[in-house]
């Protein structure tokens, strides 16, 4: 089976994907605290009107990201 690499920040509305690994280190330890860790569906919620923020639904909770924090988030996608 073959995975593409994407970030949140490239969803669409509804879409899914897990949680691989992080770009920015320093971004990726705040976003460990809120339950963004690796193995863990993320689906995108909404885009705002402007394009940021964006809201996600990860580990139980929804969850609200700048653009340029969403796009820190590298998922694995596809059919699994």
């Amino acid at each position: 089976m073959k995975f593409s690499e994407k970030t949140v920040a490239d969803l669409n509305i509804g879409e899914k994907g897990i949680i691989n690994n992080f770009k920015d280190p320093a971004m990726s330890l705040k976003l460990l605290e809120m339950g963004c860790l690796p193995g863990t569906e993320v689906t995108l919620d909404f885009i705002a009107p402007l394009g940021c923020p964006v809201g996600i639904r990860v580990a139980g909770y929804h969850l609200s990201l700048r653009k340029r924090e969403a796009a820190t988030i590298v998922l694995q996608t596809g059919q699994v």
